[in-house]
């Protein structure tokens, strides 16, 4: 019984938010394509989640910064179904619009890993908020700190792919990683990822965010 009001977030929003996450990595993990890669995409996962459970129990996240975390974590829960090179977005795209993707805009590589990147790079936005509301920082320099924490923590985890994919699974690590043949795919994740940084910025710059909603239910949240 003590364990779940540690588990579970306070605000009904994020409950909901968490379920139709967990509800969705229990739909993703039917019958996946390549099972042998499945358990080790989902280190990242279960680190994150983790995470998250111990933010916001110390914490008390805000409704969008949880629901932006977990969007996040949506995206990447379809490219560990998958793998990222191999995403099936054209499959998708003529499904619903009639054009493929790839052909539509002359790709010569699948770039579902490119925009999970981008959208990492989005979360800027609770990492700013955390730095206004609860390191108090102020407004400039907390901008300064989430666009610095965003790009630590892609070349981190790009350090992480990398050293997960040689030590635990050498053989699978060019598919693990989704370099698709890109010696300088470590970079251009991390740039991407830079980008969608800037744009987060961007939206907090022209006053469409605020550090924080409405409390709900502590006076200082994420």
């Amino acid at each position: 019984m003590t364990c779940f009001p540690r588990i579970l977030p306070a605000d009904i929003w994020n409950r909901a938010v968490l379920a139709a996450f967990l509800v969705l990595w229990a739909i993703s993990s039917i019958e996946v394509p390549y099972p042998k890669y499945f358990w080790l995409q989902h280190l990242p996962t279960v680190v994150a989640l983790m995470a998250l459970i111990a933010a916001d129990h110390r914490w008390h996240i805000s409704r969008m910064s949880y629901s932006l975390v977990l969007a996040f974590m949506g995206l990447h829960l379809v490219g560990a179904r998958y793998l990222y090179s191999y995403v099936p977005y054209d499959d998708w795209a003529e499904r619903i619009v009639g054009i493929r993707i790839t052909e539509q805009f002359g790709f010569t590589r699948n770039h579902y890993d490119r925009f999970v990147h981008f959208c990492f790079g989005l979360l800027v936005i609770p990492a700013w908020r955390f730095s206004v509301r609860i390191a108090g920082l102020p407004a400039a320099w907390s901008a300064l700190f989430a666009f610095s924490a965003i790009l630590a923590a892609g070349a981190a985890y790009e350090i992480f792919e990398w050293l997960a994919a040689v030590v635990m699974a050498p053989d699978w690590a060019d598919s693990y990683n989704g370099q698709q043949g890109d010696i300088w795919d470590a970079q251009k994740d991390m740039a991407v990822a830079a980008c969608g940084a800037l744009v987060g910025l961007g939206f907090i710059a022209i006053g469409w965010l605020r550090p924080s909603d409405p409390v709900r239910v502590k006076p200082r949240q994420l």
